[in-house]
C-alpha cells in the first residue's frame, strides 16, 4: 500500500522510529533505527505487512534494503522479525554475498537461523539476488555509470539474462551514448541477440 514515507524522525528506539508525515507519526520499525538522526528529514521505504495480530509498517533506508527484505521473507520459515534481525546483525552487502555464494555457516551466526533455515535461504535465494548484488557491484565498482544505464543493466538482469551475459555488453553500453533508460535497454538487447 505504501512505497515510502518522506517526513521527518521524530523518535528514535532500538527496534523502531516514528515518521512524521504533515503531523501524522507512523511507528516503522526498522533493522537499523540508530542510522536515523531525531529531527532529521528522511525518506524511509516501507513495507507493510498484514497479519492476524495487526497491521505493522517496516522501514528501509533504500529500495535495494527493503527488496532484500521482500526476498528473506519469500523463505519458508522466515518472518518479518527474522528478516529484521538478520537484516540488522549484518550488513546487507555482507548478506547477499553470502546466500550467493552459499556460505550456511556464516548465514548461522544470525539470530534465530539454525543450520536448516540457513540452508532454505541459500535454497531458495541463491541465484535470486543478481539485481541486487550487481547494483552493489556498480556503486562499489563504476561510479562513471549512469542511474539510466544502471536501470537499464538491472532490466536486463530482470528480462532474464545472466549477470555475466550483461557485464559482457556493459563496456559497450558505456561508450553508447543515450539519454533515457529505455534507449539503453534497446542497444542492450541489440548487443545481446548478436552472436
Amino acid at each position: 500500500m505504501y512505497e515510502y514515507f518522506e517526513g521527518k524522525i521524530s523518535v528514535i528506539t532500538p527496534s523502531y522510529i516514528v515518521v512524521d508525515v504533515n503531523g501524522v507519526g507512523y511507528k516503522v520499525y526498522s533493522p537499523t533505527p540508530f542510522a536515523y538522526t531525531q529531527g532529521q528529514k528522511a525518506k524511509v521505504y516501507i513495507e507493510q505487512v498484514v497479519r492476524d495480530t495487526g497491521i505493522t509498517l517496516y522501514g528501509f533506508q533504500s529500495q535495494d534494503d527493503k527488496g532484500l527484505f521482500l526476498k528473506l521473507l519469500s523463505v519458508s520459515g522466515i518472518g518479518p522479525k527474522s528478516a529484521m534481525a538478520i537484516m540488522a546483525a549484518e550488513d546487507s552487502n555482507s548478506l547477499a554475498e553470502a546466500i550467493e555464494q552459499g556460505e550456511v555457516k556464516y548465514l548461522t551466526r544470525f539470530p534465530g537461523v539454525g543450520k536448516k533455515t540457513a540452508s532454505q535461504i541459500v535454497l531458495d535465494l541463491k541465484g535470486k539476488l543478481g539485481d541486487y548484488v550487481a547494483r552493489l557491484d556498480r556503486k562499489d565498482n563504476d561510479e562513471e555509470i549512469s542511474s539510466a544505464l544502471n536501470d537499464a543493466l538491472l532490466a536486463l538482469i530482470a528480462l532474464g539474462y545472466t549477470q555475466k551475459e550483461v557485464d559482457r555488453i556493459t563496456p559497450k553500453l558505456i561508450e553508447f551514448d543515450a539519454d533515457t533508460a529505455d534507449q539503453y535497454i534497446k542497444k542492450g538487447l541489440a548487443l545481446l541477440l548478436k552472436k
